[in-house]
């Protein structure tokens, strides 16, 4: 006969049942810890931005807080002579010529880059087979990969000897800048564009293949109406991006300080002008804050995107 089994005093001594006490303190504790970490990360990231706000802020309102720059002379004026003595005059800071160098150049980029980007992103999404998507993402994720500087090299060694033997011209233009911006914000518009399509509900397409509609009138008159907040969106980003461009375009632009006249004659775009002349400026003097100023400009248009995407994304602009 087997004996039955009874712990001994000193086994039940031993042997504790886990303390609920200490779990749930552990949890609170664990639960603590993690939304503490949280709210730093986020705290840090907002301290981040007002900071860097308030900084170009400063020291892009001193041109006109501390010099005494009229801002209509600073927005609309195309004088730009910083260092000029006061006998001949004083120093002109007048940026006009920048502004209008960035708009032409991001706006004719995004003309050229939105429509094909679109095209693109609707044959990955909807006409393409799985090869020709395996094909084109890692295509598109190569050109996003690509870093600014050798755009410009590429744009400087092909395109600008191109345009300057078959086109005239020295070849440095408004030309070879919107060109070489318009491929680098292809990947954005086109990475934006494609999420949006695929995030439409698969059952407005069958609905109107249902009715009858070929699959290019499902595309033109539901799938791409449907994604056009999205596809907005994706076209704004790809404008902010070009607009914040700053070495490949001043490796092929030209930097001379006048209003183009046509797409082959040189120009210069705010980005440029802060990259080329912020070294050679002395801190606190006209020149640098001048120069602040410009990126205050480069600031508010950030906001300004931003605040075009918030729209559009409400649904604000999209009928």
């Amino acid at each position: 006969m087997h004996k039955e089994f009874s712990p001994g005093p000193d086994a039940e001594k031993s042997f504790r049942f886990p303390d609920k006490g200490n779990i749930q303190r552990r949890k609170r504790c664990g639960e603590f810890l993690g939304r503490s970490a949280a709210f730093l990360a986020a705290a840090l990231v907002v301290l981040l931005t007002v900071s860097i706000i308030y900084f170009i802020g400063s020291k892009g309102l001193a041109t006109f807080t501390v010099h005494g720059v009229r801002v209509t002379e600073f927005l609309f004026s195309t004088q730009w002579w910083p260092d000029r003595p006061l006998e001949e005059g004083g120093p002109a800071v007048g940026s006009l010529t920048f502004i209008l160098g960035s708009l032409l150049v991001s706006l004719l980029a995004v003309t050229v880059s939105a429509p094909l980007s679109v095209v693109v992103a609707v044959f990955m999404v909807e006409i393409a087979p799985v090869w020709g998507q395996r094909v084109l993402q890692p295509a598109i994720e190569i050109l996003a990969g690509i870093p600014s500087v050798v755009y410009g090299y590429v744009g400087l060694s092909l395109l600008v000897p191109f345009i300057r033997n078959y086109l005239g011209g020295e070849g440095f233009s408004v030309l070879a800048g919107f060109i070489v911006l318009s491929i680098m914000i292809l990947p954005t518009i086109i990475s934006v564009s494609t999420d949006s399509l695929r995030a439409l509900p698969p059952q407005w397409k069958e609905a109107a293949l249902a009715l009858g509609s070929t699959r290019w009138q499902t595309i033109r008159l539901v799938l791409v109406p449907a994604a056009r907040s999205g596809l907005i969106t994706a076209v704004v980003l790809g404008l902010a991006r070009a607009f914040g461009e700053a070495l490949a375009v001043q490796m092929v632009i030209g930097n001379t300080r006048t209003i183009p006249h046509s797409l082959l004659d040189p120009t210069i775009t705010l980005t440029s002008a802060i990259t080329m002349d912020m070294g050679y400026t002395i801190m606190g003097s006209l020149w640098n804050s001048a120069l602040w100023s410009m990126g205050l400009i480069l600031l508010f248009m950030s906001f300004l995107f931003i605040m075009v995407i918030r729209v559009v994304v409400r649904g604000g602009m999209v009928r």
